[in-house]
């Protein structure tokens, strides 16, 4: 009996033993998984070009740093258009089909940036890439949240957006041997290629499981942006004419087109989106709405200046050659990618709100530091892969965080509008970084505004700002749409069923 005992191996667990995360999930959980995050790595692919080659743009076009810096800027003045128009396509018609029109815009996008002959047409191009960047990540988010069983869904968007960084060191690798060899032009037509993964996704891809058995199988309009304007034909010529104001009022204030008047146009544009918040949001939602839009303007005006300013003050002020820079973008890359993971777990454990602020809290730390190293290529790069794992990595939460104020219905439309609209802090953030460069050296430009800014998404998400002011303006409590039900919710139907055949293999079953 006793070596029959000693050669029996481990028990098997019994039914109701707990089931590894990753065994919860199906097979079609993870293709949904791999399939958004490869539009992800592109994204970031084709995004994050522009800011490798700046000097080069600047010195072929004779740019001054601001205005080159707007050229990083043009893609977030149609960020807002474009995550409100393919959300609310997504809300429609699926989160399938809203992917695929954003990966192949962002695309064509990209691939025209390399025929730009001045800053203007580049401007322009930038504006294609906007729109389908801002699709992508509502497309994208929500498919993925509503495939994947709720109480995973922070590792499901930290996972997703650890693409993005994937993208960014990817590029980086390509720029050090295509840039010196075939010059700038050749990395934005390599860009094209995401056209590739738009018709496999089309081909391949499930559609979201929660929005086909909420939402696409009544094929009713969504709510928010999606539905048709109640107030009939003058409500749609309304809409277009705040659209073209905002769009026309964002491109004045980022180009020279407008300069002398920045502050009216700035004034113009904000009172047009949050004339589509109330829109979007009612007469009591809408105050979500605007304070969500403000927290991300806030998150991207701390992280954006690095990233978009990073490559440049590289080269500018520390000297460094294509390859030097391309070795720290990849620890910046790889720092980002592995704080998405860590996000997404910490999430899970912990709670999204009180993860993100406690790891915002942990990176000032690393803030000042990371522009104090000027001699040392590997010492500059272990700080920014801290800085940029605690900083930028905890992004990879931020779809989880925002998507959770929202019902299926209209999430996708939401979603797009106020991470989008929110986004303008990221055109907002170079320009700023430059100017401010002006005046002092650009590494402490970038330091201050990181710094400053980052305490300021640390107040609103950790005191959970939005979902207060909500609930003083609906006089309810807003709910969490995302969380697991309580008690909360157990292994998912194919764990359940893995768990009951190998118990039932242990006890001879079979």
């Amino acid at each position: 009996m006793t070596s029959a005992r000693r050669g029996a191996g481990p028990a098997a667990p019994g039914p109701d033993a707990p089931v590894r995360w990753y065994r919860e999930l199906s097979g079609r959980q993870w293709k949904a998984m791999f399939a958004a995050w490869v539009g992800y790595l592109l994204d970031g692919f084709d995004f994050v070009l522009i800011t490798l080659v700046l000097t080069e743009i600047a010195d072929e076009f004779r740019l001054g740093t601001a205005a080159a810096a707007s050229l990083v800027s043009g893609a977030f003045v149609t960020r807002w258009l474009g995550g409100a128009l393919l959300g609310a396509m997504g809300d429609r018609y699926g989160r399938k089909a809203a992917m695929i029109a954003s990966i192949l815009l962002y695309s064509l996008g990209t691939f025209a940036c390399g025929f730009a002959w001045d800053h203007t047409s580049l401007f322009a191009a930038r504006l294609v890439v906007g729109m389908g960047m801002a699709g992508e990540y509502s497309a994208s988010a929500t498919y993925v949240l509503e495939s994947w069983p709720a109480r995973l869904r922070n590792r499901a968007s930290g996972f997703l957006i650890s693409g993005y960084a994937g993208g960014t060191i990817l590029a980086a690798e390509l720029y050090k041997w295509v840039v010196p060899n075939w010059g700038w032009r050749w990395m934005f037509w390599i860009g094209v290629a995401p056209v590739l993964v738009a018709l496999w996704v089309r081909r391949a891809l499930p559609e979201a499981e929660e929005w086909s058995a909420e939402a696409g199988g009544r094929r009713a309009p969504a709510a928010g942006a999606a539905r048709p304007p109640s107030g009939g034909r003058a409500r749609a010529w309304t809409d277009t004419g705040l659209a073209v104001a905002a769009s026309a009022a964002l491109f004045g204030v980022f180009t020279p087109v407008g300069e002398g008047l920045r502050w009216p146009l700035s004034l113009v544009a904000a009172g047009a989106l949050f004339v589509f918040a109330a829109r979007l949001g009612g007469r009591r939602g809408w105050v979500l709405y605007a304070a969500l839009m403000c927290t991300v303007f806030c998150a991207f005006l701390y992280s954006w200046p690095i990233q978009a300013l990073l490559p440049t003050y590289l080269k500018t002020e520390l000297g460094y050659a294509p390859a030097q820079v391309a070795d720290v973008m990849f620890y910046a890359g790889f720092g980002t990618m592995a704080g998405c993971w860590l996000a997404g777990f910490t999430g899970d454990r912990f709670g999204t709100r009180r993860a993100y602020a406690a790891t915002l809290a942990a990176s000032l730390v690393f803030v000042f530091p990371v522009f104090l190293v000027q001699d040392s290529l590997v010492g500059l790069g272990v700080l920014l892969f801290f800085l940029l794992a605690l900083s930028q990595g905890i992004s990879g939460i931020l779809p989880r965080y925002i998507a959770g104020h929202f019902p299926v219905a209209n999430r996708a439309a939401s979603l797009g509008f106020v991470y989008n609209t929110g986004a303008l802090g990221g055109a907002v953030a170079p320009v700023l970084g430059a100017e401010l460069a002006e005046g002092m050296p650009l590494g402490q430009a970038l330091a201050v505004l990181t710094f400053a800014l980052t305490l300021v998404v640390i107040v609103l998400v950790g005191a959970d700002v939005p979902r207060r002011l909500a609930r003083l303006a609906e006089g309810s409590a807003v709910a969490d749409h995302l969380a697991p039900e309580r008690p909360r919710d157990g292994p998912g139907p194919v764990a359940r069923e893995r768990s009951r055949r190998g118990w039932r293999r242990a006890a001879g079953g079979g």
